[in-house]
């Protein structure tokens, strides 16, 4: 995998703009972008895992062309500097105060913004500062993206928390994402809205557990069944997938 993700290799915009969690991180970059100057241009989008949280932020960095970049856990300060250039197309300068410079110029020429994906390592290798010196060089929209105590973390750091915008939190997926999905990855069977509810209440909202259950619904409709279309009668006692672990046998 990349250390960087390109935004020409983001996931189209057509295939995940109807989920509501597309909609308000791409909602809350906007608000950044269009903010009057004086106020500060740094937003949060956080919550839990399997949300969609990146599919969210891909959609936005390819309707705005922002610089994405997905933190490692493995990441150091300098090396986070790099790929954020090298996303950029410019070639890293040998210090960390000359690489923010350089990002700050190419923010500023560019008057684009900048995606931070996993952010919660950063913070857990208090590497906060360094966005923060981002911010302040360029005053360029910045989206962060984390876990549901991203928020909480930052708390740690006043002079970066007191810069944030705007916090958001990422929602569950509904019926509505649910359907979507269904149109998505499920091209050779329709499954009906008895089954699609039993889904997406099954999987929590999880958009992860979600197209698991999905895939496993289409495939037994396809190789049990022998048919292209299933109901939830039809899928009748069939164990769904929840994220739980079978329990030990006696």
């Amino acid at each position: 995998m990349n250390q960087t993700t390109n935004v020409a290799n983001l996931p189209p915009s057509g295939t995940t703009a109807p989920l509501q969690n597309v909609a308000l991180c791409t909602r809350l970059l906007e608000q950044a972008m269009n903010r009057p100057g004086h106020l500060p241009g740094i937003v949060a989008f956080s919550g839990y895992s399997g949300l969609g949280k990146s599919i969210s932020a891909a959609y936005a960095a390819n309707k705005h062309r922002a610089h994405y970049v997905e933190c490692k856990s493995t990441w150091t300060r300098k090396f986070l500097l790099q790929a954020i250039l090298k996303e950029m197309g410019v070639s890293p300068a040998n210090t960390i105060p000359e690489m923010v410079d350089q990002i700050c110029e190419e923010l500023v020429l560019s008057s684009r913004p900048l995606i931070v994906d996993e952010m919660d390592y950063l913070v857990d290798k208090k590497a906060v500062n360094v966005i923060m010196d981002i911010f302040e060089g360029s005053n360029a929209a910045i989206l962060l993206i984390g876990e549901e105590t991203l928020p909480t973390k930052l708390r740690k750091w006043e002079r970066f928390h007191n810069r944030v915008l705007t916090w958001e939190l990422a929602q569950p997926a509904n019926l509505d994402d649910t359907k979507h999905l269904a149109n998505l990855y499920c091209k050779e069977v329709t499954i009906a809205d008895d089954l699609l509810q039993r889904i997406q209440e099954a999987s929590r909202g999880t958009v992860r557990r979600i197209c698991v259950n999905l895939h496993r619904v289409q495939q037994v409709a396809l190789s049990e069944l022998g048919q292209d279309s299933i109901t939830k009668a039809e899928w009748g006692k069939r164990e769904l997938y929840t994220g739980e672990a079978p329990a030990r046998r006696a």
